[in-house]
């Protein structure tokens, strides 16, 4: 390496450096800084062992338990536990009176340190808006944050100050169910919306009432469990842990995000929980995070089942060694941290520094000036489902929605003088509106597909309503009533794909395909002959077939949250122009998975024109290829490229700046995402065959046409070097800048 080039890899480093830092801490005052001293000082073991320790609030529940039941032990004895100073964070209940009586009880305690109220606020609180992998198909940042900051309001104003999101695991494996609470398999896209989320739900000051602490999870390489199922071991080179999981972690951290919580899973053979190389060595030594790291729920207890630890106080012994600070609903802190370390299992200096930790972060939310911060009951009914917020839910779930196919032109449908099929176990009803993750949302609050098409539609009465079938089982009569309404209609909207129990935490797949029923209720709606808009309810990419594939228009529609219903008519009518591009790729079939567009290019790699080739590589019956790769996605007008222009040589550790000209060469105005993706033609390692490096919008009228800069910054040449650092190497690149569904234009150039 030439000398040039260590400097400019010690810049990077610097510049990486800087970049995971701000923001990370919690900056105390002196006044503060001495207050945590004096309490640090004056506090028990026990009462140490109490502030690192939260639980599921019994005080408030919302009645929803999705985890296993453990340490139970009812709303009064919780009260006595924080009155004695053993309860340091309690998280999912909902509701000011409630927290106000806990609060209450904590001012009572020796030290009256305050509690801190914490939710799995994950797409909404009570106003629930689409999931966050619906939500990234916008590929809009801004509109993510905008989003966040609308959901730290009302949460806030439901007496909570930490939510354990934004989840910023990369996903390649569509089996798993957490992928609906991602922001899907790329990198970029994942940094820019856990930096957008952040922002969104902290706001400008962590000690305003309307603040709410962000937790970026799961660190780290959660989304990579063997083969998508949940909570499984998860095996993987250093460059992978680098190049693609760790990335969003330090744009959230970047972004002023205080705490993380670490994942459940097996990480090269040793579970996160007890895994000190990820939570100290590289967590908070390269880094240099200085926040809060809580263990996922029971997971310290859980490492007596993974194998690693001899009984409950081995596994609060290796947990507080590798980095956890605080332990989630165990109870194992409390239990077993004072006498380990009176028997000097434990150093008091490792209790004492997460102490530390989780009093600077009381003290950042401002709790230990005004314990009620954020705890009043006119704000609560002021700021919960407002107009706004509901208005601001329709339009992100309306730029959710991904138009995938559209032969014909059959959409946007006219708003009147055509008679149209509603069909579908999706049809009508909210139970499946909402998808993971909503136990805090009114159930009946949201507006189904059949109450959003008949407001938009002048004459209600020409919209006819079947089930046909329910979500995985036939119903009886219900293919006939269905076959007989398509027959009676003009076009069908065939409402059909998940329930919204398929996805989410413990929603693995090892099928990722429209149920069996459902399957035969598409089929024989579309032998009737009449053109059939397929409107697909999903928490991940589905593998599509037979009559939903091959339908004339299909509409990737996720769970959209409670505006489902306007957000579809809109854009099914053409009130709004459908910009959603996929962030999950869709394959071909299910045993293509894990599977993602960035792939790395193999020794055989099967031409573009015949995927199929003998001797290449694909498997015996699908390419290597998906059905709708990341980023698909059209619109109702068309866009054309051209005239992309760059340098042919730059040098290393300089940025790119290439433009290309846009023009809208349909017959409507309409937005359109330009994505720029690099291809590094020969490296020290394997490079991925594409990568997505810059995206932009554009926004035209019929005939328009504008030229768009898209950059590409020093670091987006970079690899991760044999040994383990962060490098640029000198050469070829290539540059691939696409626009809908049409042909990209190429063009490349040296790194000197």
């Amino acid at each position: 390496m030439t000398d040039t080039q260590q400097t400019l890899r010690r810049r990077d480093i610097l510049r990486c450096a800087a970049m995971l830092t701000a923001g990370v801490t919690f900056p105390l005052a002196a006044a503060a800084a001495a207050r945590i001293d004096a309490l640090v000082g004056a506090m028990t073991l026990e009462e140490k062992a109490g502030q690192l320790s939260c639980f599921n609030d019994e005080i408030r529940p919302v009645g929803a338990v999705f985890n296993p039941v453990v340490d139970a032990r009812g709303g009064a004895a919780m009260l006595d536990d924080i009155r004695l100073g053993r309860v340091g964070m309690l998280f999912n209940g909902y509701g000011v009176a409630g927290a106000r009586r806990a609060q209450e009880a904590a001012l009572a305690s020796r030290l009256r340190i305050p509690l801190v109220f914490a939710a799995d606020v994950i797409h909404g609180c009570r106003t629930i808006f689409p999931i966050p992998l619906a939500e990234a198909a916008a590929f809009d940042p801004a509109l993510s944050e905008r989003a966040a900051r609308a959901v730290a309001r009302e949460t806030a104003a439901a007496g909570i100050h930490w939510t354990f999101a934004p989840m910023v695991d990369v996903a390649r494996d569509q089996r798993w169910g957490r992928v609906a609470e991602g922001a899907g398999e790329d990198v970029v896209l994942g940094c820019r919306l856990a930096a957008a989320r952040v922002r969104g739900f902290q706001g400008s000051d962590l000690r305003r009432a309307d603040a709410v602490l962000a937790t970026p999870k799961h660190f780290a390489g959660y989304g990579a469990v063997r083969g998508g199922m949940e909570y499984a071991a998860v095996d993987m080179s250093d460059a992978e842990l680098r190049e693609t999981h760790l990335p969003p972690f330090a744009a959230a951290f970047a972004a002023g995000a205080g705490a993380t919580i670490a994942s459940f899973t097996d990480f090269n053979g040793v579970p996160v929980t007890a895994n000190r190389h990820l939570l100290t060595d590289v967590l908070r030594g390269e880094m240099a995070f200085t926040g809060v790291c809580v263990s996922d729920y029971d997971a310290d207890r859980e490492l007596i089942a993974h194998g690693v630890a001899a009984d409950e106080a081995d596994a609060a012994r290796l947990a507080i060694l590798a980095g956890i600070d605080m332990s989630m609903q165990s109870g194992l802190y409390v239990c077993h941290l004072p006498a380990l370390v009176r028997a000097g299992r434990v150093p008091l200096e490792a209790v004492d520094r997460s102490v530390r930790r989780v009093l600077a972060l009381k003290e950042a939310l401002g709790l230990f000036d005004d314990p009620f911060r954020s705890l009043d009951t006119r704000m609560e009914r002021r700021a919960t489902a407002t107009p706004a917020i509901r208005a601001l839910a329709r339009e992100v779930a309306t730029r959710s929605i991904v138009l995938l196919r559209n032969d014909g032109d059959l959409l946007p449908l006219p708003r009147t003088g055509r008679r149209i099929a509603l069909i579908g176990p999706f049809a009508a009803g909210t139970a499946h509106l909402n998808g993971p993750w909503s136990f805090a949302g009114d159930p009946h609050a949201g507006v189904d597909l059949a109450t959003g098409l008949r407001a938009a539609m002048p004459d209600p009465a020409l919209l006819e309503v079947e089930a046909g079938c329910a979500i995985d089982a036939d119903l009886p009569g219900g293919l006939d009533r269905a076959v007989a309404a398509a027959a009676r209609a003009d076009v069908v909207l065939l409402a059909i794909g998940e329930g919204g129990d398929m996805s989410g935490e413990g929603n693995s797949r090892t099928s990722i395909t429209v149920p069996a029923a459902q399957q035969r209720l598409a089929a024989a709606v579309a032998a009737t002959g009449r053109p059939v808009v397929v409107l697909l309810r999903h928490g991940r990419a589905l593998a599509l077939e037979g009559a939903v594939r091959d339908a004339p228009a299909l509409l990737a529609t996720w769970f959209l949250g409670e505006q489902t219903g306007h957000a579809v008519a809109d854009v099914v009518f053409g009130r709004v122009e459908p910009t959603g591009r996929l962030p999950v790729s869709f394959p071909f079939a299910t045993g293509q998975q894990p599977w993602s567009y960035d792939h790395r290019a193999t020794g055989r790699p099967a031409p573009a024109d015949a995927p199929m080739a003998p001797g290449r590589s694909h498997w015996r019956d699908a390419p290597d290829t998906a059905l709708y790769p990341f980023g698909s996605g059209i619109g109702y007008t068309r866009f054309r490229l051209s005239d992309l222009t760059l340098p042919a040589q730059v040098a290393v550790g300089a940025s790119v700046t290439v433009g290309v000209r846009v023009t809208n060469i349909g017959a409507r105005r309409g937005t359109t995402l330009v994505r720029l993706d690099l291809h590094d033609r020969v490296a020290t390692r394997t490079r991925p065959v594409r990568q997505m490096k810059a995206f932009a919008h554009v926004t035209l009228d019929a005939g328009a046409s504008r030229v768009v800069p898209l950059t590409l910054a020093a670091q987006d040449l970079a690899l991760v070097a044999a040994n383990g650092r962060w490098t640029i190497e000198p050469g070829a690149f290539d540059v691939i800048v696409s626009v809908d569904d049409h042909a990209p234009l190429r063009a490349g150039f040296v790194a000197i």
